[in-house]
């Protein structure tokens, strides 16, 4: 069975191909970024337009590098929610009208269940049941993954994501739009210990995470120091170390708590190398193993929607899906509410 996968919940258009019993066979991603960088930001309209522009070509074009065609395809899996309204009606609209003019089956998936998935797409891959920690711009949750559409949230940020503070803290040190990998880079240029930030909520007795007095302490620091190349890179050093020590610490913490020694980390922030290097070697320490996806994966993109499409169709799941060429998309969707089908 051979799977489209569409990704148009943001600023990137993604497009994959995914056969059952092979893997992916080829994907595609277009970033906006450069576009909306002369913004300082996402605008909503034109992430909209762009998408317009880039999806049928790139479909054509993971087509052509696997010598298909569109009637190979047995089912399309599109990005359903949550998102910008506009950005994934697009997708939405052109997985609808080719489920319907080729008599498939076209699947609404939720965003955040493809980052869940995404590190099934790597070898080694873990197995269910597993925790997962999705650290993203929009989302910082801990999660309990026990199969296919089988999610109980452990724990949430409870104001800003991790991503959103390391987009912001960057912003606070005039590095540009994104800020988050910017930053990153700069933090490698640090001196340990020239500055010390907060761990919010470290010793908090649960599992929820807040970002938000972090940017503040940073605002803080900034306002108090003169500015240098090497205090910015001390600061964002200073940053990353705080964040890193809570998503780790509140990971170990979820492993112990419900028994389990596989964790997953997905989304964008899962590609910072401090981070990478610091959990790995804790959850080592533990017995526990961490998985990945490979980098291309981590932020958005159309293999995982792909993917969580094929697993869904192979689990025989009654997740709504028609030929009927009707469909809605949902910006505001709790992934708890999916395995309802709700």
């Amino acid at each position: 069975m051979i799977i489209l996968g569409i990704e148009t919940s943001c600023d990137e258009t993604g497009i994959a191909l995914y056969e059952t019993g092979r893997g992916l066979l080829n994907h595609a991603l277009y970033s906006q970024i450069d576009m909306h960088s002369e913004y300082g930001g996402v605008v909503p309209e034109l992430a909209s337009r762009d998408h317009i522009r880039r999806i049928l070509p790139l479909i054509e074009q993971v087509l052509n590098n696997t010598q298909r065609q569109l009637n190979d395809i047995d089912a399309i899996a599109y990005t359903q929610g949550p998102g910008l309204a506009g950005a994934l009606l697009v997708g939405a609209s052109v997985a609808a009208a080719l489920g319907y003019a080729l008599n498939i089956p076209a699947l609404g998936i939720h965003h955040l269940e493809g980052h869940l998935l995404s590190p099934l797409l790597s070898t080694p891959a873990p197995q269910f049941p597993f925790i997962a920690l999705l650290v993203s711009g929009g989302h910082t949750q801990l999660m309990q993954v026990n199969g296919v559409g089988q999610y109980r949230l452990l724990g949430e940020t409870v104001d800003d994501a991790a991503g959103e503070a390391f987009d912001k803290t960057a912003k606070l040190l005039k590095l540009g739009y994104p800020g988050g990998a910017a930053l990153s880079r700069l933090a490698e240029q640090g001196r340990p210990g020239r500055f010390k930030l907060p761990c919010p909520m470290l010793n908090s007795g649960d599992l929820n995470f807040s970002f938000s007095g972090l940017k503040t302490a940073v605002l803080t620091l900034v306002s108090k120091q003169h500015k240098n190349p090497q205090v910015s890179a001390d600061i964002a050093l200073a940053f990353q170390e705080a964040v890193v020590t809570v998503l780790t610490e509140k990971s170990l913490a979820a492993l112990s708590l419900t028994n389990l020694n596989q964790l997953v980390v997905a989304g964008g922030v899962g590609a910072n190398q401090q981070l990478r290097g610091h959990l790995t070697r804790k959850a080592a320490a533990i017995g526990a193993t961490v998985f990945y996806p490979q980098l291309e994966f981590c932020t958005d993109n159309g293999a995982m929607i792909a993917l969580a499409g094929a697993m869904r169709l192979q689990a025989n799941d009654k997740i709504q899906h028609n030929t009927t060429g009707s469909f809605t998309v949902r910006a505001r969707w709790k992934l708890s509410r999916v395995q309802n089908n709700d």
